[in-house]
């Protein structure tokens, strides 16, 4: 049998354990996190970029996250999928275009180098149901060129 002053400590034990496991998290540190949303042509979905919040704006990741629109309440109430990437910039932008010409356009995440030159990244995704799967990446181009030339140079159809 457990003494009282052993049933006491344990019942302390347990009440700070389930306080530290409700306290509310601490806010991050650091800049707050930049994203771009767009609508998905074709489809009910909305698509999202986010940088990771608290990294630096220079450096560190992105989410990429699909949400069904729903007929009533907001546009990010019914998530499908999502992704994360590393980056190397900042996230510019979201586009669509059919890279490897099967019909269905790919979703592209663009990057910027936030140092001298403002190089560019991005990378591509195929959607499928609303889940996006990564297809392929390029980096270091130019501030003033064309991303999506470059992903469609490396998302050629095969054979042709």
């Amino acid at each position: 049998m457990l003494g009282p002053a052993l049933v006491g400590a344990i019942a302390a034990a347990i009440g700070a354990a389930s306080f530290v496991a409700t306290r509310p998290a601490r806010a991050a540190e650091g800049p707050r996190a930049l994203e771009v949303e767009a609508a998905i042509p074709g489809t009910p979905w909305t698509a999202v970029a986010a940088e990771g919040e608290g990294e630096p704006r220079s450096i560190g990741s992105y989410t990429l996250r699909v949400y069904l629109l729903a007929r009533e309440g907001g546009a990010r109430d019914r998530f499908v999928a999502g992704a994360i990437r590393p980056r190397d910039g900042t996230v510019e932008s979201i586009r669509f275009a059919d890279l490897d010409r099967d019909g269905t356009p790919e979703l592209v995440v663009v990057l910027r180098s936030v140092g001298t030159g403002g190089y560019q990244s991005a990378d591509a995704y195929r959607l499928r149901g609303g889940v996006p799967r990564f297809a392929a990446s390029v980096d270091g181009l130019p501030a003033d060129d064309e991303p999506m030339r470059a992903l469609s140079a490396k998302l050629r159809p095969r054979g042709r």
